[in-house]
């Protein structure tokens, strides 16, 4: 019984170890990539698209800088300027205040119509608006 609670326990540390990763799909549930718990970002064939740091910074797979994620919710491209904003409730507005779409708790990614275009269980709110809304990393 011992035993078997330590496997237990060390396989659970196994799965819930540092190196997971999350997957986004498209609406007909066709993997589109996943973004690994370092913030790499890859592509469904698993190449490399880029990386989101912890400090926000949003770099290509070159290394070259392609925008920024602020605290705020805040989205910038190279150039500093901003593209939108992801609110703290999944409301997704570009740089007019339009709103563009939401990403709900569950990862339900859903244009500005309400249709469901993606999921992205998971997946950092802010990071998934910049894989579905700002292609910022295509």
């Amino acid at each position: 019984m011992k035993y078997n609670l330590i496997i237990t326990l060390l396989i659970f540390l196994f799965v819930a170890s540092p190196g997971y990763s999350q997957s986004f799909r498209d609406n007909n549930n066709m993997l589109l990539g996943k973004v690994e718990s370092d913030g790499t970002i890859r592509n469904a064939n698993n190449m490399r698209l880029g990386k989101i740091f912890e400090d926000g910074t949003i770099r290509d797979s070159n290394n070259m800088r392609l925008g920024t994620i602020e605290k705020d919710g805040t989205i910038r491209d190279k150039n500093n300027m901003r593209l939108g904003t992801v609110s703290s409730d999944g409301t997704v507005r570009d740089n007019n205040n339009m709103r563009l779409g939401t990403i709900s708790s569950d990862g339900t990614i859903r244009d500005n119509n309400n249709m469901r275009i993606g999921t992205a269980s998971g997946i950092n709110s802010r990071y998934a608006a910049v894989l579905f809304f700002f292609d910022l990393l295509y």
